[in-house]
C-alpha cells in the first residue's frame, strides 16, 4: 500500500493506494494555521489512523508548500509560514518512525 499526503495552507489530505494503484480510501482535515507541531501531529494522526483502519503500513511520500534547501534539509518559500526555516521531512520520519518522500 502507498500512502500520499497532499499539505496545503488550508487542508491536509491523505489517500491510500493499492499496488495496481486503485484507491483505497482518501481523508481530509483542516491545517493547524501557525502551529507547526500541529501540522506534524495532524499528518501523523492520519497515517496512523489510515493504517489503523486498513490493518496494513504503507510507504509514505508527501507533497509540501515550498522545498527543501539541499544544503540545510529545512524548508523554505512555504506559503505556510510556520513551516519554513523548519526540518519538517526529519521531524515526520521521526515521529512516524519510516522514511517519508
Amino acid at each position: 500500500m502507498r500512502l500520499g499526503i497532499d499539505l496545503g495552507g488550508t487542508k491536509i489530505e491523505i489517500i491510500a493506494l493499492d499496488d495496481q494503484g486503485s484507491e483505497l480510501l482518501r481523508r481530509r482535515v483542516y491545517t493547524p494555521q501557525g502551529d507547526y507541531y500541529g501540522v506534524l501531529n495532524a499528518i501523523a494522526q492520519l497515517v496512523r489512523g489510515v493504517e489503523a483502519e486498513l490493518g496494513k503500513q504503507g510507504t509514505l511520500g508527501i507533497g509540501t508548500p515550498g522545498a527543501l534547501s539541499r544544503a540545510t534539509s529545512l524548508l523554505k518559500n512555504s506559503n505556510s509560514v510556520a513551516l519554513n526555516g523548519l526540518p519538517i521531512l526529519k521531524d515526520l520520519e521521526e515521529l512516524l518512525q519510516r522514511k517519508i518522500k
